[in-house]
């Protein structure tokens, strides 16, 4: 029998910190990630580098691997560039997942965004770069407000959804960014590390109503880095399966995300009650409910309950959901952030992830997304979705 895609090296850096440049970040997540696969940078055959927003705050618009990576000794390699917004990191990951399984031989998955440049209208535009430019012109005829964020906006309007239509309540909302900020505060390269209490979240200055600053991700600087290798390594977690969907504006982000679950699902022959542990896309609080209950981990209207009632906190009663601190904690450092999600799931599913551990991970599950697609008289709709199934090795 064939060996399986393995991951078999992982890093990420501190992502409270907003002094290193991309080159640096970059250096440092590839050779510890190399060094903990115990692979030369010259045996790497082939690197996939996600990134966002180079091109308009770095003036770095084409090959931004080979760019940041000149000095990373990887003189065998190709080095295939990959934006696609807030998911770079998950399509990195999959395209370093159908090479190895090719047979390419040992893929680099990297992920980079330094998104603090001291100019915060540039970097709000970088990230709507991942709507297409009529719908980005109809968001802001329509969303604009003084957070300066139309995104935001559209996730408020997801928010009040959950309100209206599945009874969520605005406790419940920060019962997850307190569960967030919990876990970030036993992650060393959380963003923030400092927990709060509900009455916290809820009296933090408002974004758009009913979001608050406590319950929305933050520009952040990071990257991370996978290696992935056919490997019968042991105790290496397996890539059961990587399942990617693009959006056309005929479905509802969420519908999309529903419809991606099921594929994914279905590709791992598991189900979401067989799974320890998830890193999902919380650009929001709200959104993490909504998240949990499109990917099939709860009910319509349950994922509120539980998380207010601590079963999705490490040491919960059910499926424990961003042990990272998510978005929300950790940070989302946008082409970095799908892989950062798979280094926390290998550290859980190695038994190293310290005092955010899982007892007896052995299934997990990221969902990455990016992009909107799709806005006036269409549903806005999910321009990428990319969701991994690891298993414990």
């Amino acid at each position: 029998m064939d060996d399986p895609v393995r991951i078999v090296g992982t890093s990420i850096t501190p992502m409270n910190r907003r002094d290193r440049t991309a080159e640096e970040m970059a250096h440092q997540v590839v050779a510890e990630a190399l060094a903990d696969a115990g692979v030369d940078p010259g045996a790497v055959t082939l690197v996939i580098f996600g990134n966002a927003t180079a091109g308009r705050l770095l003036d770095q618009g084409c090959i931004r691997g080979q760019s940041f990576l000149r000095d990373a000794g990887l003189r065998n390699a190709g080095i295939l560039n990959v934006d696609n917004s807030c998911a770079g990191g998950s399509s990195a990951l999959h395209m370093a997942t159908l090479a190895a399984l090719a047979g390419t031989g040992t893929v680099l998955a990297v992920g980079v965004e330094k998104m603090w440049t001291g100019d915060r209208a540039e970097t709000l535009a970088g990230i709507e770069d991942g709507v297409p430019r009529d719908d980005r012109i109809h968001m802001h005829e329509l969303l604009e407000n003084p957070s300066g964020s139309v995104l935001m906006a559209l996730n408020a309007s997801w928010a009040n959804a959950l309100i209206d239509e599945r009874g969520a309540t605005l406790e419940q909302f920060a019962a997850a960014a307190v569960k967030a900020r919990r876990h970030g505060a036993l992650n060393p390269n959380a963003q923030f590390q400092a927990e709060v209490t509900v009455d916290d979240v809820l009296g933090s200055p408002a974004i758009v109503a009913p979001l608050t600053r406590l319950m929305c991700s933050s520009f952040t600087d990071g990257a991370a880095a996978a290696v992935l290798a056919r490997s019968s390594v042991a105790g290496a977690p397996v890539v059961r399966s990587s399942t990617v969907r693009s959006g056309n504006g005929d479905l509802d982000y969420h519908e999309r995300l529903a419809e991606t679950a099921e594929a994914a699902w279905e590709e791992a022959g598991v189900d979401p009650a067989d799974v320890d542990v998830v890193e999902l896309h919380d650009a929001t609080s709200p959104e993490e409910l909504y998240a949990l209950e499109a990917l099939g981990f709860f009910k319509p209207g349950d994922a509120g309950p539980a998380t207010l009632a601590g079963d999705t906190t490490v040491g919960g009663r059910g499926v424990t959901v961003n042990t990272s601190g998510g978005l929300v904690a950790r940070g989302h450092p946008l082409g970095a952030t799908g892989i950062a999600q798979v280094v926390e799931l290998v550290d859980q599913l190695r038994g190293q992830a310290g005092r955010r551990q899982v007892p007896g991970a052995r299934l997990a599950v990221a969902a990455n997304t990016g992009g909107m697609i799709g806005f006036d008289g269409r549903p806005t709709d999910a321009a990428f979705i990319g969701i991994h199934i690891l298993e414990a090795g």
